[in-house]
């Protein structure tokens, strides 16, 4: 016990002992650990890093914003009177061109008919092309057709799908509207975020109708799909395309983009079906639906009880582009249709397609169409007229027309080039985006792609009479001239 007294008076001695020397040196310690604080805060930025309301504000203050540690900067001059800007578009060798692709466009599997043209995305004409110019286009036709729309309608247009009252007190009338997207069912908040573009659909329409109705009671299905008119299936088309369910029935009232659930099966009568789902869904909703839905003709003046919209038109041009949908740039040839003649049919979408893209101040002389989707082997196109709509979407005055290019899509990586470009320079995936076209015997590629030297050039490659065994070597040609083209200094000096 002692011992331990001893040691605590000792260690209390020890303690005391060094007071003189902590007090004689906490003041230095103080001032080094603050400017070292100092130091560390502006080399680092912790001030801006961990108390952001501290820093100044780069789009209001940028005078204020310190330039990162050890860039030294020169003393900021006026420029000179006399700058003048520079022109920094080049142009693009036709030879250069010639050298990057007439290989693979010799290629004996695209068979005896081939046509290719490219040019820079500056207005004007092709620097190189090859064949006579005129091809059967498949579905690069899908280009003009949203090309036309996007102009004629506007990016921002929309497409409503309604519900009005019948002629009976609990009769209600599901009208379409023409909307290429529009769904059967509720998406998820995970499908909702992961769906491009945003549906509108009937299960969401259907409560609102319910909603409308009081929430309950009995009521009756009726539909009117007369915003199209004419025929529901092409007749330029093969006779087989709509019984073999290569493609649906057009109608101005269509789910699923006319596509059977969890099925290749297409949709005998597309406007029916959208009719049973909204009875369905009003159903769900705690309506008593009687009979069977029923096509009615419209009411111009009938009361409107609920409405959903689509996604603007800029964002189904893109979606159509990336995955070749033919139902969709049917419905949207149609409605080119109804705004340059006010019939919504395939021969007044065809022809309403053409007077738009004339009316752009494209030279469509010679060219035919008889669809929207390009499935129709009666159609023939100029490449001339595809280089041309490809510079005007790509120009100043295409603000309208940008869809055209970010819906394409990207070579190696998206939409119906995902899985190609296997062969030919690898730099082309990603730096080559381009519209495909397939029907038997035919294929081809139109669209943009970006040079070794940083050159856009806009392109489009055809093969019209290409052996239908030799499909897929057929497909590689185009993809590897493609690819030649983005792996090409194609600039001239």
């Amino acid at each position: 016990m002692r011992e331990a007294r001893r040691m605590k008076i000792e260690g209390r001695e020890v303690r005391h002992s060094r007071r003189p020397a902590l007090r004689h040196w906490l003041p230095t310690l103080l001032v080094l650990a603050l400017l070292a604080t100092g130091l560390g805060a502006y080399r680092f930025e912790w001030g801006q890093r961990y108390l952001p309301w501290l820093a100044a504000d780069p789009a209001t203050e940028p005078e204020q914003v310190l330039p990162p540690a050890g860039l030294d900067l020169p003393e900021w001059s006026a420029p000179a009177g006399d700058a003048v800007a520079l022109d920094t578009t080049r142009a693009i060798s036709p030879d250069k061109v010639a050298a990057a692709v007439a290989e693979d466009l010799a290629d004996p599997d695209l068979g005896r008919h081939v046509v290719g043209a490219v040019a820079s995305l500056t207005p004007g004409e092709p620097v190189w092309t090859s064949g006579d110019g005129r091809y059967l286009p498949a579905s690069t036709t899908k280009l003009l057709t949203l090309g036309a729309a996007l102009q004629v309608l506007g990016p921002e247009r929309t497409f409503t799908t309604s519900v009005v009252r019948g002629d009976g007190p609990r009769e209600v009338v599901l009208v379409g509207g023409g909307d290429p997207f529009l769904a059967s069912w509720a998406p998820s908040v995970a499908e909702a975020e992961s769906t491009y573009p945003a549906r509108a659909d009937v299960a969401t329409l259907a409560l609102a109708t319910a909603d409308a109705l009081g929430g309950g009671g009995r009521v009756r299905v009726r539909f009117d799909d007369s915003l199209f008119t004419g025929p529901t299936d092409n007749p330029a088309w093969r006779s087989d395309y709509v019984p073999d369910d290569v493609v649906a029935p057009i109608t101005a009232l269509m789910v699923d983009s006319g596509d059977e659930p969890d099925s290749d099966l297409k949709q005998d009568d597309p406007s029916l079906t959208a009719a049973r789902a909204f009875a369905d869904a009003l159903s769900a909703a705690g309506m008593d639906v009687v009979g069977r839905p029923r096509r009615v003709d419209p009411r111009p003046d009938a009361e409107q009880l609920a409405a959903v919209e689509s996604a603007p038109l800029a964002d189904i041009a893109e979606r159509i582009l990336d995955v070749s949908d033919n139902e969709g740039a049917e419905v949207v040839a149609h409605q080119v249709g109804l705004a340059t003649s006010g019939e919504g049919s395939f021969e007044a979408g065809a022809a309403g397609v053409l007077g738009a893209l004339s009316g752009l101040g494209i030279d469509v002389t010679g060219d035919e169409l008889h669809d929207g989707s390009g499935l129709s082997r009666r159609n023939r196109v100029s490449t001339a007229t595809l280089i041309a709509l490809l510079q005007r979407a790509a120009g100043p005055d295409g603000d309208a027309l940008r869809s055209l290019l970010t819906g394409m899509p990207v070579a190696g990586f998206t939409g119906s080039l995902t899985y190609r470009f296997a062969e030919g320079p690898p730099v082309a995936r990603g730096l080559v985006r381009a519209k495909t076209g397939t029907l038997t015997g035919v294929h081809a590629l139109a669209g943009v792609a970006v040079g070794r030297d940083g050159e856009p050039m806009a392109f489009v490659f055809g093969a019209d009479k290409s052996p239908p065994e030799e499909r897929y070597d057929a497909q590689e040609a185009l993809d590897r001239a493609a690819a030649a083209l983005a792996a090409c200094r194609c600039s001239a000096p």
